[in-house]
């Protein structure tokens, strides 16, 4: 992995606050010339430093008003059961984020549903009807008081 210079980590700081910036306003707001400031966020976008642009949409505007964490834990841990969820998880639009964690559960889900009822729905109909999930634990989010996808730069 390259080593990120200073006049990279403003460039990427300037860039998950607003992605949206010209390469001319990248490059006034950090302190380079035009050029440079174009060929830095090219390199990191073709290291992969920079994944992807994308836009944040408002959950509850765009009419998701329900979201909730769900840890999951599998009846067995054959490798048939493991590529059979993480499939399951890949092709749901509704699940935002999967990590598989430590403790007593297996993974933990972060869903979204367009009401209680609907996650409901999702969690009995859908995840559950897979026949390989032993238990879940859902936790519903009431108010979310921060939110962010910026690392720490």
């Amino acid at each position: 992995m390259p080593e990120l210079e200073d006049a990279d980590l403003r460039l990427l700081r300037l860039l998950q606050a607003d992605a949206t910036l010209s390469t001319q306003a990248l490059a006034e707001r950090s302190g380079l010339s035009t050029s440079p400031a174009w060929r830095r966020v090219k390199r990191m976008t073709e290291e992969g430093i920079i994944e992807k642009q994308v836009a944040l949409v408002s959950r509850s505007r765009a009419g998701w008003h329900a979201m909730a964490y769900v840890q999951v834990s599998l009846l067995d841990h054959r490798e048939e059961s493991l590529m059979r969820f993480d499939r399951f998880v890949q092709t749901e639009d509704q699940i935002l984020e999967c990590a598989t964690i430590t403790g007593t559960s297996d993974y933990q889900l972060k869903i979204v549903a367009r009401d209680p009822e609907g996650l409901e729905h999702f969690i009995m109909r859908r995840m559950l009807a897979l026949g390989i999930v032993r238990s879940t634990v859902t936790n519903f989010v009431l108010r979310q008081t921060k939110f962010t996808t910026a690392l720490p730069l």
